[in-house]
Parts: structure tokens; C-alpha cells; sequence
């Protein structure tokens, strides 16, 4: 039996369609059909090669990834088949799947940050993806039982909702007592409006440059959508935050936009930064300790995470995000139009 998957021979090159034997299971290893497989922002870096790191700088994937590479790692699955070893899953099972993997020897993995590994070995980056119709996963603990959640709206939680989750946790408990800034309304924005309802928050204001995405904000309920190249985008802001600015979380990643986070907080603020999309700030070093701000980054979420997230949607009902459901076959067109700024929450490929 046969196994198709969509990799990408080269930087910017065209995904192309390949058939392959269906692996064997072997040790702990699990093999499971996939139900979705989100499109992310980060393969589209993989697409390109790197980072733009502002000031002419660019951290390049040259020798980080070995092609051919099977894209994806938001994806959901039915297993079946199971290596001998491997215990807590049977044939038949949906589950999400965990795609950060680490090496399970160092300091980060020892306590349980596998997304900060030293030494990846990530679904989707490091080893074969979810842009296929089967994935083998090289242990069960990386599946989570996906009970009484669709397991194609499941899909983005693997990296959207695990990465915006983690960042909102970052706010404390006064997640709960105010409303939070949110920078970019994508799928990330999309999400983590949806999130902050469900983890028992105040709610979130966002800043979006497009105006079709203000209103998917609006819709999904945001309460205030605002265009950052309003004249008066910062008495726009603190009007309809209605209290000091503690806490922003900026879903873009630009010189930008972390310029407009670091410049409204107020004493005691702090600053996640979680987008990739590049670029240098100027910062007034003073500022930092006269308001006893602080900058975060925060990168993807841990595995225990993400299984306090699928626990919570279990809880409360999952986040209602825009999805595009496409085809595998349409993995290509579904880069081109998340590169081009045209999709309106999640893209997530159906085999």
C-alpha cells in the first residue's frame, strides 16, 4: 500500500506529489491516516528559506532543512497502525497531533519544553509533515485523544492555538480583570480572540491593517478593531482598552508593530512578541526601566500545553475560527494566498 504527500524539493520551489510505500510501524512509532493538516505562516518561512532579521540581516534555513520535506505540522489523524511499543493508542483513534518534538536529553526537554529543544526534531520541519494523506509519529505520547472535538476544526490548535495560548498565558491573571491588546488579525489573531473568551477573559482589543480582517475581528467578537495608520491610533487604542495598557500581544512580529507595542505600554506593561514577519525596532533603552516594561518573546508552546489546551476546548467549547477546508492537492495555492495576505483565518488541507 501506497502513501501520497506534497514536499517541497527546494527553497521557493513548486510542492510537488510524490507516492511512496506506507511505512511499517516499528518500536513505539505510530502511523495514523491524516484528517487536516493546517497551512502556517511558518512553512511559508520554510518556502522562502529564512528570516528576515532587520538591519540587511536574514537567519537562513541553508542547512537546517534536508529536502525533500514534507511540510505541516497543525495536523489531526486516525490511527492505524501501532509499533509493538507503543502502549496509550489503538487502531481507530483521532487524535491531534503534537508535532514538537525534541531529543529528550537536554536541559529543555528534561522539563518538559520539547518546543525549545536544541536539537528539534519537529513533524513538518525537521522530519516528514502533515501534507500527506498518512504520518508516521515516532511516539504516542505526541498524540492527544481528540474525544468530542471535529478533528479537522482541531487541526490549527497544534501550532495557532498551542502558540497563542502559551503567549496568553504570559498575561497572568489579570487576563481575567483586563483587556488585552492584540496586534494582527490572521489566523493567530483570529485564534487568539476566540482564546481569550475561553480561557475567562476581559476580552481584546485589536490592531489590524486590513479592513476585511477588522471585521472577521468584529465578527468573531474583538471590541474594537483599529487601523494602525489612523492619525490618532494610540487615544484610539487607550479609549477602547478603557484602563492602562498592560499587556500586548503582538501576533505580526515587525519592526513595526513591536515598536507600536513597546511605545503604549504603561508601568508594569509587558510586551509578547510571537510573529515572525521580520524587521529591527528602535528602542529607548530608559523607557524599559522607567516603566518596568517588559519584552517577551514567546516561541510555539510546550507539549504539556498543548494538552492543557485541548482539555480546555474539551471544557468550553473550541475557538470558533474562519477555516478554508481545502484539498491536499491545493497545498500550493494555499502557500500562494497565505503569502499574499488573502486568507481570512485558517487554511486547512483535507486529503
Amino acid at each position: 500500500m501506497n502513501m501520497r504527500c506534497f514536499h517541497l524539493p527546494g527553497f521557493r520551489a513548486k510542492l510537488v506529489p510524490a507516492d511512496k510505500p506506507l511505512p511499517q510501524p516499528t518500536g513505539s512509532e505510530v502511523v495514523l491516516k491524516v484528517l487536516a493538516a493546517g497551512v502556517c505562516h511558518s512553512d511559508v518561512h520554510i518556502w522562502e528559506g529564512g528570516y528576515d532579521l532587520g538591519n540587511d540581516q536574514t537567519m537562513s534555513f541553508e542547512g537546517r532543512v534536508k529536502f525533500p520535506l514534507t511540510m505541516g505540522h497543525e495536523s489531526s489523524g486516525q490511527v492505524v497502525a501501532v509499533g509493538p511499543d507503543s502502549k496509550d493508542v489503538k487502531v481507530g483513534d483521532k487524535c491531534l497531533i503534537c508535532s514538537w518534538i525534541g531529543c529528550r536529553e537536554c536541559a529543555f526537554c528534561k522539563q518538559g519544553d520539547e518546543h525549545l529543544c536544541t536539537a528539534p526534531r519537529f513533524l513538518g520541519v525537521n522530519r516528514e509533515g502533515g501534507y500527506a494523506d498518512h504520518i508516521v509519529v515516532p511516539h504516542d505520547r505526541y498524540l492527544i485523544d481528540l474525544k468530542g472535538v471535529d478533528p479537522v476544526a482541531a487541526a490549527p490548535l497544534a501550532c495557532s492555538g498551542l502558540t497563542t495560548y502559551s503567549a496568553l498565558k504570559k498575561a497572568g491573571p489579570r487576563l481575567a480583570d483586563d483587556p488585552v491588546l492584540v496586534i494582527g488579525a490572521g489566523g493567530l489573531g483570529m485564534m487568539a480572540i476566540n482564546l481569550v473568551r475561553v480561557m475567562g477573559g476581559k476580552g481584546a482589543v485589536v490592531v489590524e491593517l486590513d479592513p476585511l480582517k477588522r471585521k472577521a475581528a468584529l465578527d468573531a467578537g474583538a471590541i474594537a478593531a483599529i487601523d494602525p495608520k489612523a492619525p490618532d491610533v494610540d487615544k484610539q487604542i487607550r479609549h477602547e482598552l478603557g484602563a492602562p495598557v498592560y499587556f500586548v500581544l503582538d501576533l505580526v512580529g515587525s519592526g513595526e508593530t513591536a515598536a507600536l507595542g513597546f511605545r503604549l505600554l504603561d508601568k508594569g506593561g509587558k510586551l509578547v512578541v510571537v510573529g515572525l514577519f521580520g524587521g529591527a525596532m528602535s528602542l529607548s533603552v530608559p523607557m524599559v526601566t522607567m516603566r518596568a516594561a517588559s519584552i517577551v518573546g514567546s516561541y510555539i508552546g510546550s507539549p504539556g500545553e498543548l494538552r492543557e489546551l485541548v482539555q480546555l476546548v474539551q471544557t468550553k467549547g473550541m475557538p470558533v475560527i474562519p477555516l478554508d477546508k481545502r484539498r491536499l492537492e491545493d497545498a500550493n495555492e494555499a502557500l500562494a494566498d497565505l503569502r499574499a495576505g488573502k486568507v481570512m483565518g485558517r487554511v486547512v488541507l483535507v486529503p
